[in-house]
């Protein structure tokens, strides 16, 4: 009797020991809930550190030798005072939120961007405005979809993120939130641009060319070719959407990023900017994350939250992890991504001609850049 009972305790601590192990293990990936990945999403509180970093977008597109010297000194003017001014403020003690909402509004402001002023036209001739940003402390987010009155619709979605029990607010519910939020509405007419009316008038023109050659033309069985209602035609893909991702001194990160879309999008178009996890991210744990362009790409890839992902659970660097989003994942000309880790590490990287870029942090670093490698304008470090 003795020996069974003997024999019952070492397997009874066998199991436990293994049990023990087993959750172990799950503690270290983290248990899979409604909520995503806890607690791996999680890290211990982070120690301050005067350590900082910053990087911004305009977004990716055409190369920068299709501009003219005046455009090309002009965008680098506006992303030099966008990351100018959020370097101060980081190196200020700033959090990495106000810090990236900030920045995103002042491009939100600059009519050479594809957000807020300066946003492009969709299908019927009006502007339609996304906008998302995200704590990497807590993981909370907030993102607004389909504005067409919010002057600038990143600080609508900071208020969502801190103000609602929400994510995402759409069209006329999310300028109704304006209305009660008090924030800066503006008529519609404030964010056409010349250059945006001029984009338009040439993509409709092509339009109805093409629709003139398929009736001139069409095939035996009566279908006609869909004319393209993304913008995408060659040499369409401009400039502009906004994103901001930074690290501040308390060792936490953030996102934000903002866009008027593609240009002739389909009226109620949503794309990427405005999804957490598919065009930004944060978690400090690991990464924050803005991505630029075609927006339908990102989200059926989720590429935001899988570079964070890749990094948690594979155990790579974010410049590995970016390259593998934007090389391997995507398809070449798709965009771009910039992204910094929890300990200041930059990772940006694109596929289309050019991306508008800059990028500073603690050590002095400074760089605005419009294409590729090669080609770069450093700041003085002042």
């Amino acid at each position: 009797m003795h020996h069974k009972l003997w024999r019952r305790r070492i397997t009874d601590n066998v199991l436990c020991d293994w049990l023990l192990v087993f959750l172990a293990a799950l503690g270290a990936v983290g248990w899979e809930s409604g909520a995503g990945w806890l607690p791996a999403e999680e890290p211990p509180r982070p120690e301050p550190s005067p350590r900082f970093a910053i990087a911004l977008h305009g977004g990716a597109g055409q190369a920068p030798d299709r501009l003219s010297r005046d455009e090309r000194a002009a965008y680098r003017t506006s992303l030099s005072a966008a990351l100018r001014r959020g370097r101060d403020w980081l190196a200020a003690g700033k959090s990495s939120v106000e810090v990236v909402e900030h920045v995103v509004r002042l491009l939100e402001d600059d009519p050479r961007f594809n957000a807020g002023k300066g946003a492009v036209f969709n299908s019927v001739g009006s502007c339609e405005l996304d906008a998302s940003i995200m704590d990497g402390r807590d993981l909370s987010g907030g993102a607004v979809a389909g504005v067409t009155r919010v002057k600038n619709p990143i600080s609508l979605a900071r208020l969502v993120m801190q103000r609602t029990r929400h994510v995402l607010l759409a069209g006329d519910g999310a300028d109704q939130f304006a209305i009660r939020m008090g924030v800066d509405r503006v008529d519609p007419s404030y964010f056409a641009t010349p250059r945006a009316q001029r984009r338009f008038e040439r993509i409709r023109r092509e339009r109805e060319r093409r629709n003139n050659d398929n009736r001139g033309g069409q095939p035996p069985d009566g279908r006609r070719s869909a004319a393209p209602d993304d913008g995408a035609f060659h040499g369409e893909r401009y400039l502009g959407t906004v994103g901001c991702v930074a690290l501040d001194q308390q060792g936490n990160l953030a996102a934000a990023t903002s866009t008027g879309g593609l240009s002739n999008k389909q009226y109620g178009r949503i794309g990427d900017s405005p999804i957490l996890g598919a065009g930004t991210y944060a978690a400090n744990a690991t990464c924050a994350v803005s991505c630029t362009g075609i927006g339908e790409q990102f989200i059926r890839h989720a590429i935001a939250y899988s570079i964070s992902a890749r990094m948690r659970l594979l155990g790579e660097d974010v410049q590995t992890a970016v390259r593998q989003a934007i090389h391997d994942t995507l398809q070449p000309g798709d965009g771009g991504v910039i992204a910094v880790d929890h300990r200041g590490h930059i990772a940006i990287d694109f596929s289309t001609p050019g991306m508008a870029r800059g990028w500073a942090d603690a050590d002095g670093t400074w760089e605005i850049r419009l294409g590729g490698a090669a080609e770069k304008a450093k700041q003085p470090r002042d």
